[in-house]
């Protein structure tokens, strides 16, 4: 569906932030589903597993990739990657906190910093494109992908991240302890295993590609029923994860299945609010404003103080060409949530839309300073310098997306763009020299 060639697409509503993967072949890109409620969603159900873990919910992001196939990975320390159809396919919010617990596991215990050797860190725009190419690798990219800086193909990178089954068995035990510590049904960890049952069986090509990273065994099997069996874990229902997994695989479904199919769904849905977020979005899809609107206000009066349904109403006003009334919502939104990157994106493109440039740039600045792993934010910022004439900037925020993409030598044109035109020695001009080394070290490879 995607190719190698970089572009930025939407699906309504939700942003396609596409990293791609330098390809002497043709290659699959990662294509990260960046939303503020979903991933606070899912934060919410990580947090305690995380902490259980003895890790830092605040420093590992849980992120969706739009991709069919069941499968959760991690390709370093700081992130944890879960396909949309893993977390559609999942039936319960202990299931999905098995999956992170499991995912927790495999960080806590190491598996992944004994591997990653020189592998940059992720605190830039280059070293996160590596990070994200890895993941395309891992997410069962197509043949021949080079990870961004790494110089690897993809099967051997699929082989990098690969775990052994003595990792796995590790990780299981771990992950049942981790569970049952933040009072999670471990009961999960098995039903997530029977959606895999039987795949050993297949040909590779025909595994999902979770198989191939966490290889299972009747052995494996086995000892995980044990592990849960031995708990013995009394565990009360938490009614809080039941309702955020139900919003973020509601909202998921909403905007990537087609609207009838949400429609005939939505009352279903287990809370009333989250049943309107549905049937907004999907009516949204079908061009219908006013029940859009409708709906998502039924929301707004049921939670008047979460910001992610402001902020859904305000990328639904923004889409529907009404950038005023936009810009309205979202400082609401922004008000409700100071410091949500994705927010603050949300608002500075309903500013620019509306022609405030200069309150653009200011909004954006913000934003890309709490997340500038963001694509659109950088190319939304970029667009804003140069609106108010800072072509100096706008061309290093164009280098920093490009080498966030893995398009280094397009990258390599605007960092030697800025550099010469941004004040020797400061802060943005060492960023265009970041960008430059980055570029440099990919061209030698």
């Amino acid at each position: 569906m995607y190719h190698a060639t970089l572009q930025l697409l939407r699906v309504t509503g939700l942003v396609l932030c596409l990293t791609s993967v330098i390809a002497a072949a043709p290659a699959r890109a990662v294509t990260l589903l960046r939303d503020a409620d979903i991933e606070y969603a899912l934060k919410q159900l990580g947090a305690p597993v995380l902490r259980a873990a003895g890790l830092s919910p605040n420093q590992i992001r849980i992120l969706v990739i739009d991709d069919s196939t069941l499968n959760a990975f991690i390709v370093d320390t700081q992130h944890i990657f879960i396909h949309s159809g893993l977390l559609t396919k999942l039936d319960t919010a202990a299931q999905l906190q098995a999956v992170i617990a499991h995912e927790a596991a495999h960080i806590a215990n190491g598996h992944i910093s004994r591997r990653l050797g020189n592998m940059q860190t992720a605190r830039t725009a280059a070293g996160l494109g590596m990070v994200l190419a890895a993941a395309a690798a891992a997410a069962g990219g197509g043949q021949a992908a080079v990870g961004l800086g790494l110089g690897v193909q993809s099967s051997a990178l699929r082989s990098f991240l690969a775990h052994t089954r003595a990792e796995e068995s590790s990780a299981d035990i771990s992950s049942i302890r981790y569970l049952v510590r933040a009072g999670v049904d471990p009961s999960g960890a098995i039903e997530v295993q029977d959606l895999f049952r039987g795949q050993d069986a297949l040909a590779e090509s025909r595994q999902d590609p979770y198989m191939r990273s966490h290889p299972l065994s009747r052995d494996r099997l086995r000892a995980l029923q044990g592990l849960v069996a031995g708990a013995a874990a009394q565990t009360a229902p938490d009614p809080a994860a039941d309702y955020w997994f139900a919003r973020a695989k509601g909202k998921l479904t909403a905007f990537t299945r087609a609207p009838n199919w949400t429609l005939r769904r939505a009352d279903g849905s287990g809370s009333p609010d989250i049943a309107n977020i549905r049937k907004a979005v999907a009516y949204h899809r079908q061009s219908d404003l006013g029940r859009a609107l409708s709906n998502i206000d039924a929301a707004i009066s049921a939670r008047p103080n979460d910001p992610f349904l402001r902020e859904l109403k305000g990328q639904i006003l923004l889409e529907s060409r009404r950038a005023t009334d936009a810009v309205k919502v979202y400082s609401a939104a922004a008000r409700l949530a100071p410091r949500e990157p994705l927010i603050l994106g949300g608002l500075g493109r309903a500013q620019l839309a509306a022609g405030n440039a200069s309150d653009a740039l200011k909004t954006l600045e913000a934003a890309r300073g709490r997340d500038f792993s963001d694509t659109r934010i950088l190319r939304d910022l970029a667009t804003a310098y140069a609106k108010v004439g800072q072509n100096a900037m706008a061309s290093l925020i164009t280098a920093e997306r490009y080498a966030l993409q893995g398009r280094l030598k397009d990258a390599a044109i605007h960092a030697q763009r800025a550099e010469g035109a941004l004040p020797r020695g400061s802060g943005p001009w060492q960023r265009a020299q970041d960008v430059l080394s980055a570029a440099q070290r990919a061209a030698r490879r």
